[in-house]
């Protein structure tokens, strides 16, 4: 068997696989011509890299730009959840003794629906410098909203605390202690 590294091929001279590796005239012609193809190539593949990793770049940033748009879809819907509920509430606030209340209400819910269907198509940047601006135009309705969010979430944390004890409570009434049975007849 023949070793390609240690012996030459059968029929050559040794020296034959450094010629043909690498031929060079007297003058040096075929030396430049070697580096400037390898130089051509090294710039084809660093131009081919770089669009590749341009057009990566640009198929993450319109990635990130669609879960932003996503997430304003979302965050436009549920504000007009909240201005559904707020003019529900205030038409039956109207209805009732607490007329003027309900008034409010559904004027502030009316402000909201509007709010939230200016917010359909927009980036986050601007739904953040409209509700700035809503703020500003509109207090009455910003502090309901921001009342309407405070007692949401204290309800959301005192129910969460409630069960919390209810079911620690529950799990430590159904343990056994076997200590309580001893010394005690069945019957």
């Amino acid at each position: 068997m023949q070793n390609e590294f240690i012996d030459p091929p059968v029929g050559s001279n040794p020296g034959s696989l450094i010629s043909n590796a690498h031929t060079a005239s007297p003058d040096g012609s075929e030396d430049v011509a070697s580096f400037s193809d390898l130089k051509e190539k090294l710039t084809e593949d660093i131009s081919n890299a770089s669009a590749a990793i341009k057009a990566g770049a640009e198929s993450a940033s319109e990635k990130v730009k669609d879960a932003m748009s996503d997430q304003a879809t979302f965050v436009a819907t549920q504000v007009g959840g909240v201005a559904t509920a707020l003019q529900k509430v205030g038409s039956e606030l109207e209805g009732s003794e607490q007329a003027d209340i309900g008034k409010y209400a559904t004027q502030i819910g009316r402000s909201v629906e509007g709010f939230a269907k200016r917010m359909e198509g927009k980036d986050i940047g601007e739904i953040a410098n409209m509700a700035e601006e809503f703020g500003r135009k509109q207090p009455l309705a910003f502090l309901g909203i921001a009342a309407l969010a405070g007692l949401t979430a204290s309800r959301f944390l005192t129910a969460s605390a409630k069960r919390t004890k209810s079911s620690s409570i529950a799990t430590s009434n159904t343990s056994f202690d076997p200590s309580m049975t001893e010394g005690r007849g069945n019957g």
